[in-house]
């Protein structure tokens, strides 16, 4: 049986197409029952749509409480039996007791190799702009767990991209993305066919 998994995004979506892809290819089997989006606007939703994919506008700002917004999440997380869940361009922190309860379940990709150029604010262009001021050689992809911190998690893969004497802030972010779509799925592959193994901040086995 496919791994089930809930994707979770806030903009345009081309991870999610780039897994959608290679689910429809053959080469991913996991099965994307949900789609969660914190913004009505974001292009993610049509990807969705396309494929009769679950989807919902959900943000913290619908509820009263953070409580009544986490059973609501919680709750659509039940319903649709998720095992996993996927962060693809994600801007909101997923709430500390859903964390709890999806321990070593939640995933999320990072457009820099963390430690470094990571945490609160540092997300898309910001990041690549970031590389680019400090003057480092090397950038790249970073996969990793969910935690209760910003982009803090075990780190499950990591692949370097090059920065380049000519490279602009888009020219890095199209290669860097492409590192995204070249591994994002390899990860939730890896998960879904038991090849992890999680010991404290180590993570063992096959991507």
């Amino acid at each position: 049986m496919a791994l089930r998994c809930a994707v979770f995004a806030s903009g345009g979506g081309s991870n999610f197409k780039a897994l959608l892809d290679r689910k429809q290819s053959g080469d991913l089997h996991a099965e994307f029952v949900l789609l969660i989006g914190n913004n009505s606007a974001a292009g993610v939703f049509q990807h969705a749509r396309k494929q009769n994919i679950p989807s919902i506008h959900l943000a913290p700002s619908h509820f009263d409480s953070e409580l009544a917004y986490v059973e609501k999440l919680m709750g659509l997380l039940r319903d649709y039996q998720v095992e996993l869940i996927v962060l693809a361009g994600y801007m909101k922190m997923i709430p500390s007791a859903v964390v709890a309860a999806y321990h070593n379940r939640i995933i999320n990709i990072h457009p820099g190799l963390l430690p470094a150029f990571g945490g609160p604010g540092m997300y898309g262009l910001r990041v690549h702009q970031a590389v680019l001021d400090y003057g480092a050689k090397i950038t790249g992809v970073t996969i990793h767990f969910v935690d209760e911190h910003y982009d803090h998690g075990p780190v499950i893969l990591q692949q370097v991209v090059p920065v380049l004497d000519t490279d602009t802030v888009n020219t890095l972010a199209d290669r860097v993305l492409k590192a995204e779509h070249g591994n994002y799925w390899r990860v939730i592959e890896a998960i879904a066919q038991g090849k992890l193994r999680i010991e404290g901040r180590r993570v063992f086995g096959n991507v």
